[in-house]
């Protein structure tokens, strides 16, 4: 479903900062793409090509997730934050409502990895569909 009120769910100034990371994909990931991130995450940014690159498409990511994604109580940057740097903790599960997951991965280092991996995949989807629900 298309974001009709074109609102600004993504932030370019988080997607730089997750630039600095992108040669393991982390910008790619935070924009929903989830395919490329892969693919940087698994080749060093397309050997350091991609990443640089990326530098100057940023601005289109960011725009096309604005309009993919939809806005609510439930803040992107906020959570993806929350993931980035604490995501072992769980704390950005505690922050989407999701408290029996956010002590699972509290006490198995997020779920043993696995789980911020998975969140990775698909942490935007998720936003969304609480922001849906909460909306």
């Amino acid at each position: 479903m298309q974001n009709t009120l074109n609102t600004d769910t993504h932030s370019k100034v988080i997607g730089y900062l997750l630039w600095i990371f992108g040669f393991m994909g982390a910008h790619r990931f935070y924009y929903g793409r989830q395919i490329t991130g892969t693919i940087w995450f698994f080749t060093l940014g397309l050997f350091f090509i991609g990443w640089i690159i990326d530098l100057f498409l940023i601005p289109g990511m960011d725009e096309a997730a604005d309009t993919r994604y939809e806005a609510g109580s439930i803040d992107y940057n906020i959570t993806w934050i929350l993931l980035t740097f604490l995501g072992v903790f769980g704390i950005h599960r505690f922050y989407m409502g999701k408290v029996i997951t956010g002590i699972i991965y509290l006490l198995t280092v997020g779920l043993f990895g696995l789980g911020i991996l998975y969140d990775f995949l698909t942490l935007n989807g998720q936003i969304t569909e609480k922001n849906r629900l909460r909306g």
